[in-house]
């Protein structure tokens, strides 16, 4: 194993010192437990979001508190949720007089802590709604879920969402708006290689040189089949096939394209994965509006890549053109 790092049980800390010492403008973190907060939270009159899971996947979740997304995030233990101390106490450092909610990926273990942390702020006077994203149609359950797993569609809905708080929408709004943005979204993934856990020391998995998974999970969870490597327009069209006909997309919509490294997969493959969507989306009259490309939600420095469609109307639109400042995304200021 050859990683930056110091000792393996420190990494998670000594991560979040660094991102506290990169970005005292924009965040401010809390040890013992962890949590990252905005740095002008709480934002009094505005519903706070949020978020949480294991390290390993950044810039997600810390990478995005800040202005015009998150208000907090809970990092785990690297691949492990967070626990529901973190998630109550950071739901209490945000909570302005309107409200919080928590935006869930579905994985067991953040599904309950959340749900034992929400039910501890209600206790507490403070109004929580919880939703929870499932947008991975890669499999219907897996290692770490009951249902679809959550992936990229939650950067999405952090980002449309956040910028609906800013707007000072209520906080049945902003939950309905992110149930919205569930319903509109669906991920698919594959891997070229494992990653490696840093306590493990050893690859998740094993893939032949001339291998690859597809369908896989941001765990490094199996996915539908492991195949021999292929063009990277083959292996777009095996991703944006299921995601394409599984609302379904149809001819005329207008969508986000989102193409995201899964974090050792360099962005000049990127623009080759995101050009055959392209073409793949044109062929079927689907229209890429917007779009996204980049390392957003990763897997340690698994090489691969997930393919990311939502479906945009008016509201949507205006709510991702508006203002970010966070680590991991950021326009508009």
């Amino acid at each position: 194993m050859k990683k930056l790092i110091n000792r393996s049980e420190d990494v998670v800390t000594e991560a979040l010192q660094g991102m506290a010492v990169a970005h005292p403008d924009l965040l401010k973190v809390s040890f013992g437990p962890n949590y990252i907060v905005r740095a002008d939270a709480p934002v009094q009159g505005k519903v706070a979001l949020v978020s949480g899971g294991g390290s390993g996947h950044e810039p997600m979740h810390g990478g995005f508190v800040g202005m015009g997304m998150l208000d907090a995030a809970c990092p785990g233990e690297v691949f492990t949720s967070p626990t529901p101390d973190q998630m109550i106490e950071a739901t209490k450092a945000v909570d302005g007089g309107a409200g919080v909610v928590h935006i869930v990926k579905n994985y067991t273990g953040d599904v309950m802590n959340f749900e034992m942390a929400a039910d501890l702020a209600r206790g507490e006077g403070i109004d929580v709604e919880a939703v929870v994203i499932d947008d991975d149609v890669a499999v219907q359950d897996s290692l770490y879920t009951a249902g679809r797993r959550g992936v990229g569609t939650t950067v999405l809905a952090e980002k449309i969402c956040g910028a609906a708080a800013e707007d000072k929408q209520s906080l049945q709004q902003v939950a309905d708006l992110c149930r919205k943005v569930n319903a509109n979204g669906r991920s698919m993934g594959m891997a070229l290689t494992s990653c490696i856990v840093p306590s493990a020391g050893k690859p998740t998995f094993e893939l032949g040189d001339d291998e690859m998974e597809i369908g896989i999970g941001i765990h490094g969870e199996p996915g539908r089949e492991r195949r021999k490597l292929a063009p990277a327009s083959e292996v777009v069209e095996s991703l944006a096939t299921p995601v394409i006909d599984d609302i379904p997309f149809q001819e005329g919509d207008e969508v986000l394209a989102f193409v995201n490294s899964m974090g050792g997969t360099p962005t000049i493959e990127l623009y080759v994965v995101y050009n055959e969507l392209y073409k793949l989306l044109e062929g079927r009259g689907i229209k890429i509006t917007r779009n996204l490309i980049g390392a957003y939600i990763t897997s340690l420095e698994m090489a691969g890549v997930s393919i990311t469609l939502l479906k945009l109307d008016d509201e949507l639109t205006r709510l991702w053109d508006a203002p970010v400042q966070t680590p991991g995304l950021r326009w508009g200021v």
